[in-house]
């Protein structure tokens, strides 16, 4: 049984398409994926409760091993008709009238948050959660507020919708999801 443990949303689309070839090449192993986000993953893993974690948040820990799999860049996505969408990148200060759609996870955990607003002082007018992708995605294009996501995901599962995107303006902004 190989026990793989999530703490990243998009990262959950990352897994579904590399599950069929593993599951095809290994047909004795069983595979449980364990969705929980809001969960400490490095605890589990140390824990013996998963064999495997997906996060895009590496710790130093001298008892595991971090390991890239994918490199991406968060982008700020808004609807095609959102004052942003013509803008190359955007500042923190453009996000103060705006609703903020994330995960639901703790703003701790959050790069807009920790790597874009905090430092600037500024937050969003308001801040709410969607529990999937998808939904992120319909709030965005019936003008409900601004996301921030991946660009490999907005490539792939917002091709055809309403969604330019935007850079910010932030530096070191690429991120890579680990296995541990």
């Amino acid at each position: 049984m190989l026990r793989v443990g999530m703490e990243c949303h998009p990262c959950q689309r990352w897994l579904t398409r590399i599950a069929t070839p593993y599951l095809t090449q290994w047909p004795d192993v069983d595979f449980d994926v364990r969705t929980a986000f809001r969960f400490d993953g490095v605890e589990a893993l140390l824990g013996y409760k998963i064999d495997l974690l997906i996060t895009p948040d590496p710790v130093e820990t001298p008892e595991l091993l971090f390991t890239p799999v994918f490199d991406y860049e968060l982008v700020l996505m808004v609807h095609e008709a959102h004052p942003l969408a013509s803008r190359a990148c955007v500042e923190p200060q453009d996000l103060l009238d705006e609703e903020l759609i994330t995960v639901p996870v703790t703003l701790e955990r959050l790069d807009i948050y920790t790597r874009f607003l905090v430092p600037a002082h500024c937050r969003p007018r308001q801040h709410r959660t969607a529990e999937t992708i998808d939904l992120m995605l319909q709030l965005v294009c019936a003008g409900r507020g601004v996301t921030v996501l991946p660009d490999w995901l907005l490539h792939e599962d917002a091709s055809g919708l309403p969604i330019p995107h935007c850079a910010w303006e932030i530096p070191a902004s690429g991120r890579a999801s680990t296995l541990v």
